[in-house]
């Protein structure tokens, strides 16, 4: 137990015969139960586990008998962790890249009742740049941008980051089996704990890198699929949280702003083929480009604004 809270640690496991022993090995002995999902890998990685839970009586392995994506071996362990009633569940990846000694820093929020949900930030660190490939520093940094207006969590800065404290209260929120599955879990588990009403909180951690992991993650797939994936959960958290739960005006602004800008767009490649074929744009459709163009903007922002406004309660 960790400040008289239970705590359970959901490892997803893929392929990890090599360095799920180092996660074992430097699991901290407050945590009491160690929920390793083993998500159809096809190395030795379940004959590994099954070999330790003689040495770890905390061990409990699950396995996939198909492979789910790392989002759906996280939510076969919230679902154990949920059914176990334990008060704080944390996600640590089977491939060593999430620091034991971060650990007391995403429970504690949970366990003193100021957060129901923490999230790992490894891009404030100084050595962030250094450590982290900067392909994925980037792209990280545009999906992390793109969540904040998604999600509606202004405050979370790397959204891609899986090391991640719940409540058993978060946990009993949100409808587990409907999580994204793949890659975009965190970010379709932070709208919905968001729709939820759910305090999230920011935690600085260490980036862990070249320890002999392989990432699986190609971000001209990932980006995509994600951007996708987020531009639908926020249009449901909109619809969800602004006008059936609680009707905002922001999402008329959001709507106006949705309407004025692709116009504007539209406007502005109409004066871009007027002036290349006839060398002069009318005055009038300079004016109309600008005025769709500026209030699509004003609109965007505004509504922006009052989300930040309506959720800064949530942190």
């Amino acid at each position: 137990m960790y400040k008289n809270k239970t705590v359970a640690v959901v490892v997803p496991a893929h392929n990890e015969e090599h360095l799920i022993l180092t996660v074992l090995k430097t699991m901290p002995p407050y945590v009491d139960r160690i929920i390793v999902v083993n998500d159809a890998s096809t190395d030795e990685t379940g004959s590994v586990l099954e070999a330790e839970k003689q040495h770890y009586p905390a061990l409990e392995v699950i396995h996939h008998d198909t492979n789910q994506g790392v989002g759906g071996s996280i939510a076969t362990g919230y679902l154990r962790a949920r059914d176990l009633k334990m008060d704080v569940t944390v996600v640590m990846a089977g491939d060593a890249q999430m620091d034991p000694a971060d650990l007391p820093a995403i429970i504690d929020p949970i366990a003193s009742d100021q957060a129901d949900y923490t999230k790992g930030n490894r891009l404030f660190r100084g050595e962030s740049w250094e450590l982290i490939p900067h392909y994925r520093y980037l792209g990280n940094s545009f999906l992390s941008f793109l969540t904040k207006i998604a999600s509606g969590y202004w405050h979370i800065a790397d959204s891609q980051c899986g090391y991640t404290g719940i409540s058993l209260e978060a946990l009993n929120s949100i409808d587990i089996t409907d999580i994204y599955k793949r890659y975009g879990m965190p970010n379709d588990l932070l709208i919905k704990l968001n729709i939820a009403g759910m305090r999230v909180r920011d935690v600085t951690v260490r980036p862990v890198y070249n320890i002999g992991e392989r990432s699986g993650i190609r971000l001209w797939k990932v980006i995509p699929t994600i951007s996708i994936l987020l531009w639908r959960g926020f249009l449901r958290r909109l619809f969800a949280k602004y006008v059936i739960k609680d009707f905002h005006p922001l999402v008329l602004f959001y709507c106006l702003s949705f309407l004025t800008l692709p116009v504007s767009f539209l406007f502005f490649c109409r004066v871009l083929f007027v002036y290349f074929s006839s060398g002069f744009v009318p005055f009038t459709s300079h004016l109309l480009f600008w005025f769709m163009f500026i209030s699509g903007l004003q609109t965007f922002l505004f509504a922006m604004w009052f989300d930040m406004e309506y959720n800064k309660d949530l942190r």
